[in-house]
Order: C-alpha cells, then sequence, then structure tokens
C-alpha cells in the first residue's frame, strides 16, 4: 500500500473576500447596485481572460461528441497540434456547467502533452446556458446515477481514441471532483484521479477504486473536509495508492482563478502536482 498525507502547509489568502471585494467593485463601478449587477460576470467564471487562449497556435481544439447509454455527449477538446498519440485527460467543471475557464483548464493540460476533453454534463438539458445560475439550478436537476456513467463513458472514449495510448487520467473541481470521484469508484480502466475539494465517494464504494489518487483540499472549506476522515481511513483499509494534499488558508474553489475563492499560491502548487502526477502515472 502507498498511501501517504501530504504536509499541511500554510498558505496565506492571497484573494480578497467577498465584502471587500465588493467594496472594491462598488468603486470601481460608481455604486454597490452597480458592483452587484457586474458580480455574476466577475465571479461567474464565464469572461475573464483565458491563461491559455482560446486561438493559442500550439493547440488544435474544437468541440466534439462522444457516444452515451441515451445518445450523444458534447465535450470540448484540446490537444498539441500535430502530436502523435497521447495520455488522455477528463476534466470536470464546477457546478456553473461547461464554461470558458474550464475550457481554458482543458488547454492548460493539452499543453502538458495530453489530449484533454471537458465534457458538458448539462448535454441532456441542451447543454450549458450562458447564466450561471441557471447552470447550477439545472446541475441539480442531473440524475445522478446516469451523470456517472455519462463520465465514466468519457474514459472509454478516450482509452480507444485513435490518437490516444489508452492511458486515461481525470480531474475535477468542486462538484466535478465530487463526480471524479464517482468516476474512479465506477471506471475500472481510469489510471489516476485528481478530485479537487470534491465530496467523498459512500465508504462502501471505496474499495471499487483502481486508479491511483492525487485529492487536494481546502483548509478553509468545512463542509467538504467533514468528509475526509471516512475517506482517508477507507483509502487506507482497501490499499489503494493516494496522495492528499491540504491547503491550508485556501478556501473552496481555490483554483479558479476567475472567482473570488482564488488562491494563487495554492492553486500553483496544487496544478504542479497535479501534472505532475498525470505524467507519471499515464506515461507508456
Amino acid at each position: 500500500m502507498n498511501f501517504e498525507i501530504k504536509s499541511r502547509k500554510k498558505f496565506e489568502r492571497t484573494a480578497m473576500d467577498r465584502r471587500e471585494f465588493l467594496e472594491k467593485v462598488a468603486e470601481l463601478a460608481g455604486g454597490t447596485a452597480a458592483a452587484a449587477a457586474l458580480l455574476p460576470v466577475l465571479a461567474g467564471g464565464g469572461d475573464s481572460p483565458q491563461v491559455v487562449p482560446k486561438d493559442d497556435p500550439r493547440l488544435e481544439t474544437g468541440y466534439i461528441k462522444y457516444p452515451i447509454e441515451s445518445g450523444e455527449m458534447r465535450a470540448y477538446q484540446a490537444r498539441p497540434k500535430g502530436a502523435g498519440k497521447l495520455a488522455g485527460v477528463i476534466v470536470i467543471h464546477e457546478n456553473r456547467g461547461l464554461n470558458p475557464h474550464t475550457e481554458d483548464i482543458a488547454r492548460r493540460a493539452a499543453l502538458e502533452g495530453f489530449v484533454a476533453i471537458a465534457p458538458d454534463a448539462l448535454t441532456p438539458f441542451g447543454g450549458t446556458p450562458e447564466n450561471p445560475d441557471e447552470a447550477r439550478s439545472l446541475i441539480q436537476k442531473l440524475d445522478r446515477d446516469a451523470n456517472t456513467k455519462n463520465f465514466v463513458a468519457a474514459v472509454a472514449y478516450l482509452k480507444t481514441h485513435p490518437q490516444a495510448t489508452g492511458k486515461v487520467g481525470c480531474m475535477g473541481f468542486c462538484w466535478g471532483g465530487g463526480v471524479t470521484n464517482q468516476v474512479a469508484v465506477h471506471a475500472p480502466d481510469l489510471t489516476a484521479a485528481v478530485p479537487f475539494y470534491g465530496i467523498q465517494p459512500a465508504p462502501e464504494d471505496v474499495p471499487k477504486i483502481k486508479a491511483a489518487m492525487l485529492i487536494h483540499y481546502a483548509g478553509d472549506d468545512k463542509r467538504i473536509n467533514a468528509g475526509i476522515p471516512a475517506f482517508e481511513e477507507e483509502l487506507k483499509k482497501a490499499g489503494i495508492e493516494c496522495t492528499i494534499h491540504m491547503y491550508e488558508g485556501a478556501g473552496h474553489a481555490f483554483l479558479n482563478d476567475t472567482g473570488p475563492n482564488y488562491n494563487k499560491e495554492a492553486a500553483d502548487l496544487a496544478w504542479r502536482r497535479t501534472i505532475a502526477f498525470l505524467k507519471e502515472k499515464l506515461k507508456p
């Protein structure tokens, strides 16, 4: 068994809290009413500048569809231009659906040498709406078992993709972190899983996991962190290869650089660890 809990390094919060954020926006917008109107744009993860531009010449990007039990699932795909066979990585969005931020994460992963796909969980409802509040409402209406199957189907898609090596990893954030845990439970062909601050699977399901796990948690995230002890215990008992990192001083969704909880120090370290882990586990 290779189970390790890494040191819990203290991170100072680099993102301002919501109240300070609103005050700063109010100064620029000319009042709190105008600031409130701007918040969905500023914090919704939709239209902020991208780390990797949509038209980055190093990448081939576009939308694809892959087969699921009820038909087809829409997904955003990114891969290095002109590359041969690569390992596959699934990127699972937060509860705002497949938005530009998630597509940016897929492009970041692609630049690290993977064929990355970011499925749209809201495909059964016609796709992610522009309004993030509508997306959150629709996410709550998804059938959990069917949704899990739709993402497990992404593993099968990448495993047999003509431009993929057959090795598949999965990373997910917030709501997508919980889905990543479910994919690890239900997809025995998954090689590596990286849930970010996600709801843990039921204790009785943990022994079904075959993938190596790299798990990221935020120190200031009581609701999610309440489930850590039971998850740790079951992972140990099942002998699952797992490393857990706790980022003290960081809040839920700290990797989302379009949101108010973004913590650059924690995000950068978590991303470096994630890429190193995926490269190690998914190498030919």
